[in-house]
This record gives C-alpha cells, sequence and structure tokens, in this order.
C-alpha cells in the first residue's frame, strides 16, 4: 500500500516506503500452528469421551484456541501491517499503531547522522535497525528495517543532495541558470 499523496507536501515524493521485516512474524506464525495443532488435537481426544460434557469441551477448546490465535497472531500481523517508514524527498515518517495511531516526521535538514546495526541474524534475513540522530535529545532507533545498509544510504544521498541545504543556499533572483537534477554536475561547471 502506498503512501496517500494527499499527506505529502508540493513537490514532495516518497523514495522507500516500508513495513518491519517479516522476520518480526516467525513466533506468531510458530504460535498459530501450534495452537491450531493443539487445538485439534484435543478435539479429537474429546470427541472421543462419551457424555453430556463432551460438546461443552469442544466449544471451550475453539473459544481458547481462537482466542489464543487472536491475541498471538492476528494482533501482531495487524501491528506490523500498520506499522510504516517512509522516506521522501523532503523528511522521514514513522507510522504505526491501529486503535492508537503514533507516529513521527523529522525534516531531512535536521538528520545530523545516520547509523544502522545487524548482528548474524539480521543479517541473514537481510535487515537491521537504522539509528537516527537529529536535533532530539536521544537517537531515534528504528528496529527491523528490511534492507537496512540501501535503506542508509538512500537517506544519506537523501540528506546531503538536497540543493537547498545549508550549504548551497536557496537560489535567489540574482541566479538565472536553474538548479541541475540531483546526482548531476552542470555543465561547463566541472571541478
Amino acid at each position: 500500500m502506498a503512501y496517500p499523496d494527499d499527506l505529502l507536501s508540493q513537490n514532495e515524493r516518497v523514495v522507500v516506503h516500508s513495513h518491519p521485516h517479516f522476520k518480526m512474524l516467525i513466533f506468531p506464525f510458530l504460535a498459530f500452528v501450534i495452537t491450531v495443532g493443539a487445538a485439534v488435537w484435543l478435539l479429537v481426544v474429546a470427541k472421543d469421551f462419551a457424555g453430556p460434557w463432551n460438546n461443552i469441551t469442544m466449544i471451550a477448546v475453539a473459544v481458547v484456541a481462537l482466542l489464543f490465535v487472536v491475541w498471538l497472531f492476528l494482533a501482531p500481523l495487524v501491528r506490523w501491517r500498520t506499522t510504516h517508514f517512509i522516506v521522501t524527498t523532503d523528511r522521514l515518517i514513522a507510522r504505526e499503531g491501529v486503535l492508537k495511531r503514533t507516529g513521527i516526521d523529522i525534516p531531512l535538514s535536521r538528520i545530523n547522522s545516520v547509523q544502522f546495526e545487524h548482528g548474524l541474524l539480521d543479517r541473514i534475513f537481510g535487515c537491521g535497525t537504522l539509528i537516527i540522530e537529529s536535533a532530539s535529545d536521544e537517537p531515534l532507533r528504528f528496529d527491523d528495517i528490511p534492507h537496512v545498509e540501501h535503506v542508509h544510504t538512500v537517506i544519506y544521498r537523501e540528506v546531503n543532495d538536497n540543493p537547498y541545504d545549508d550549504y548551497h543556499g536557496a537560489p535567489g533572483p540574482q541566479d538565472t541558470e536553474p538548479l541541475p537534477p540531483r546526482g548531476r554536475e552542470p555543465r561547463g561547471r566541472r571541478r
């Protein structure tokens, strides 16, 4: 699902949009398989018992299994699906939550440094933690970012390739030549 264009400012475009890495769904999926397996086994065992409590026992097993599936599988799945990490040409956006939405926007001009870290398991899965230092007191950590090295590079390029940053300044009325596209030097001005 793409980030809604009506939430972007004029001339802003999405560069990276991702959810956390699917590895955060491994344990919920295992919990789902174990819960369904245990429920089926208990239903087969309860079926062999005769008596008036047989139907009540089967309904109780099904209800408990359903509660476990909702709590251990569906809630993390919805949490994963509603967590967004977005890099645009102007800012970094993080949104999460279903009933209680939280979010943070960091203008790229306020980012001081971008770091990433990933251990062996993260490297196997192709994800990691992105650490953003901005004007805030502490660095912000974003866990389970897919292709963290690529995202790190994209953010670094967006921060440093901004033609209107502190080093270049905004064009004034004396500037008649338009700014070159990002990443290219204008002809005749090579160093």
